[in-house]
């Protein structure tokens, strides 16, 4: 693999795990330019990370030798970006969502369409776990799949692992969705552990998806990501087995269940001398996902947004899309109707939009 060089428009959180991922493999990857409006920032950023940093967009544009640019911006000003990217021909990897509203989806598929060279960075299904039981449900050893519960991540995140894993595209959806507020006990942060002990309200939004023979089951509260006493949950049924979180049962024959595990594989452990990584995940039978990056030193966060980057700079040479604005638009569309289903304890049916390969036919067009 030749190496990655891309710009980075972005100084914020997200935009270090993009950073962590080319200090760690300079050998595949490269941040040629980063942009951020603030100079104190961008001066702090060019100590720690010792790249390049633009205080001026149209600088940041100019500046040569990067196949294209990853935007890690907050939602409200992604949509301006995007435009002004593409305006400049300019090949965009854009972090979740693409835009805030569905108007504002909608006009930035009017103003950019499928001309534009934009991928979406929705990296939860490269996530090694997630990736093997994506891998798997779509074996067929499971059968046909018809239904995915998710408790893994928020929003549009969770709604792309259930299309994922249920095999669905465009298809409209009735939804159905609640949501319940208690109380838990402060957990660590994005700044750290925890430094007494606290009360916060915990809101849970549970939604269902039934798009007909396939239903999607939505279950999330934010505090999943760091807290140390909400684990993910995620369910994969099949007419012939199933996926509970790590464990699998499926049928040989109707009268021969088999029953093993997603495994993790991990070098560095029990006196093994390779190196601290993830091998792979492997369910007793083979090996569903094999780490592409070894011995590199990732999280399966950044393994997943490495796996983005890579398929990125396939693209740009004109490689496959692998997640299109389309999809990304879908997702987070049915988010935001997650969002409404829950706030009101309604129904809500999805319609298709103009992002759809379906759009026309749907509006005799």
């Amino acid at each position: 693999m030749s190496k990655i060089v891309f710009g980075l428009l972005g100084g914020g959180w997200r935009a270090e795990f993009y950073l962590r991922i080319a200090r760690e493999m300079p050998e595949h990857f490269q941040v040629g330019a980063v942009f951020v409006r603030n100079p104190e920032k961008a001066e702090y950023i060019r100590r720690k990370w010792d790249v390049q940093v633009y205080t001026s967009v149209e600088a940041f544009l100019s500046s040569s030798g990067c196949s294209f640019v990853v935007l890690c911006v907050n939602r409200a000003a992604s949509t301006e970006y995007l435009v002004k990217l593409t305006a400049a021909g300019i090949p965009v990897l854009a972090e979740t969502p693409p835009a805030p509203s569905l108007d504002a989806l909608t006009e930035l598929w009017k103003k950019t369409g499928s001309s534009a060279r934009i991928q979406i960075a929705e990296q939860y299904m490269f996530q090694p776990m997630h990736a093997a039981r994506i891998c798997l449900a779509r074996s067929g050893r499971l059968g046909d799949i018809n239904q995915a519960q998710v408790s893994a991540a928020h929003g549009y995140h969770g709604v792309s692992l259930i299309r994922q894993l249920l095999g669905i595209g465009f298809e409209n959806a009735v939804i159905r969705g609640q949501t319940f507020r208690s109380s838990i006990i402060k957990g660590p942060s994005r700044s750290g552990p925890p430094l007494s002990e606290d009360t916060a309200e915990s809101v849970q939004t549970i939604a269902t998806l039934d798009f007909g023979r396939k239903l999607g089951l939505f279950d999330f509260t934010g505090d999943q990501y760091f807290s140390w006493i909400r684990q993910n949950r995620i369910l994969v049924r099949g007419e012939r087995g199933e996926i509970v979180n790590d464990e699998v049962a499926c049928l040989e024959t109707f009268n021969t269940p088999l029953y093993s595990k997603l495994n993790r594989v991990d070098a560095g452990h029990g006196g093994n001398l390779e190196g601290l990584y993830l091998k792979g995940i492997v369910d007793g039978r083979e090996w569903l996902y094999r780490n592409p990056f070894v011995p590199a030193r990732l999280t399966e966060d950044e393994i997943a947004i490495a796996e983005s980057l890579v398929r990125m700079g396939l693209y740009v040479q004109g490689g496959p899309s692998f997640y299109s604005l389309a999809e990304g638009s879908q997702d987070q569309y049915l988010a935001l109707l997650i969002e409404q289903a829950a706030a009101s304890g309604g129904t809500v049916t999805s319609e298709t939009q103009i992002w759809s390969p379906h759009y026309e036919a749907a509006n005799g067009i």
